[in-house]
């Protein structure tokens, strides 16, 4: 029995400390056979954005160098996941398994046939809760139905027993055993740009991997978290996280994020804002559950507007040029094109302008806000399916649990609220009030009047 060989099929897990999955081969006692698959031509799979490619390379370097600490391999393949991990098991004889669970449609299709499949040909093939706290399934109305609106989600959340606690890293305990295969070179897959090289900004600001992911945690708590609810919403700050790419790849799991939390939160009760800070930073991190509730229960969040009515909406017709003007961030509104920038240098964007950008392009400009989510797919290192549709649809007014149509976001009224002193705009915009700099290519009043009667037109 120790001597039966497991694969271990990496995917958005990218570490070793709590992996239900690799602690599971572990436990097996056989050899081991770690297998990341870079699968951009399975159907209704969608390929990474440029940013997140760039990230994958990171984080898959760094998980390389963390499996060999504990006497493992990182084998790479590319092609379908359903024909890689079947090759992978004739190839060795694999007599286990082992994933972790993923939600979106096209992925939960490839998980459950691949399953199937191999335990029809006697093979033990198991997947594990690794990425979420709560599984979509088990947080229900009390009609049976999922939840569409954030608030009672949270609630129904809270309530359930506390999440689980992290796993140790394997190898502590007794050697884990490798078992070489071939494996493709990391640099053939041309993840990183080269012609031109637009990752200087990301290389700036990022360190992909787990022993970065940590380092974030650990600077949050000492230096953020209790100063959450007051400074969060300022962009200039250094106050938020910065854990949404590392929990995108999974280089850090929400279950250690909320017991680390939790801990500081304990650990300083009596220090003001700490038990305040804590509670809003894990509510959204329960926003990020929320999405992927969504993604689960209604598959079609990432394409297709979630109220109806909107598929009536009457979008402009804007032209390339105003679209990369958005882009590029040369609107002439000081607050959007600062975002926009940030965007594309460090590949991040801070959330309150986020909401700013999203809303001039989708009201202010009229323009669907697919196209939106299609540029933050390839811009953001942290482009997650389920967040990033959530978010959109959120702005736009099409989600079931959306701003109203007629909150729209004023730049201006943003900026002098969270940007008083013009620091984060000075930052990404050096030219804002002299010459170059190009007038407001709509006007915010006008503009905004011109949203609400096109809503008007299909309430």
């Amino acid at each position: 029995m120790t001597e039966q060989t497991t694969v271990v099929w990496f995917r958005d897990d990218l570490r070793i400390r709590d992996n239900p999955a690799l602690h599971e081969a572990a436990a097996a006692g056989g050899p081991i056979v770690c297998l990341f698959v870079l699968d951009d031509v399975s159907e209704g799979v969608r390929p990474m954005g440029g940013a997140s490619r760039w990230w994958l390379h990171g984080s898959l370097t760094a998980l390389r160098e963390e499996l060999r600490g504990i006497g493992l391999d990182l084998t790479l393949r590319r092609g379908s996941s359903s024909r890689i991990v079947r090759e992978v098991v004739d190839e060795t004889g694999a007599a286990n398994v082992f994933w972790n669970r993923r939600y979106g449609e096209a992925e939960r299709d490839i998980d459950a046939g691949l399953k199937s499949s191999l335990r029809d040909d006697g093979i033990t093939a198991k997947s594990f809760q690794a990425s979420v706290l709560v599984e979509p399934w088990t947080v229900l109305t009390g009609q049976g139905g999922y939840y569409k609106v954030f608030t009672p989600f949270w609630r129904a959340v809270t309530a359930k027993p506390t999440p689980r606690h992290p796993l140790p890293s394997p190898g502590a305990e007794r050697p884990l055993h490798r078992r070489r295969i071939a494996s493709d070179d990391l640099d053939d897959w041309n993840l990183l740009p080269t012609r031109p090289d637009w990752a200087a900004g990301l290389r700036e600001r990022w360190r992909p991997g787990s022993a970065g992911a940590h380092d974030r945690l650990s600077a949050f708590l000492r230096h953020g978290v209790d100063a959450y609810v007051d400074e969060q919403d300022f962009p200039a700050e250094d106050a938020t996280s910065g854990l949404s790419p590392h929990l995108k790849f999974g280089e850090i799991s929400p279950f250690e994020v909320w017991h680390a939390v939790e801990r500081h939160r304990s650990q300083k009760a009596s220090t003001p804002g700490a038990a305040a800070g804590a509670s809003a930073f894990l509510r959204q991190l329960i926003w990020r559950e929320f999405a992927y509730h969504l993604l689960y229960h209604l598959p079609t969040i990432t394409s297709e507007n979630m109220r109806p009515e909107f598929d009536r909406f009457p979008w402009a017709d804007r032209s390339h040029a105003e679209l990369e003007a958005w882009q590029q961030g040369r609107t002439g509104i000081p607050l959007v094109d600062a975002g926009m920038r940030e965007l594309w240098q460090t590949g991040v964007m801070h959330n309150r302008v986020r909401m700013v950008t999203a809303s001039f392009l989708v009201k202010n400009l009229r323009v669907d806000w697919r196209v939106g989510e299609a540029w933050f797919w390839d811009t953001l290192v942290d482009a997650d399916a389920a967040s990033n549709a959530l978010n959109w649809q959120w702005v736009a007014g099409s989600g079931p649990d959306a701003a109203p149509y007629f909150r729209i976001f004023n730049p201006e009224l943003q900026a002098s609220k969270f940007d008083k002193h013009g620091e984060y705009v000075r930052r990404y915009v050096p030219e804002v009030g002299t010459d170059p700099y190009p007038e407001p290519m709509v006007d915010l009043a006008s503009s905004r009047r011109e949203a609400l009667d096109a809503y008007a037109t299909i309430r």
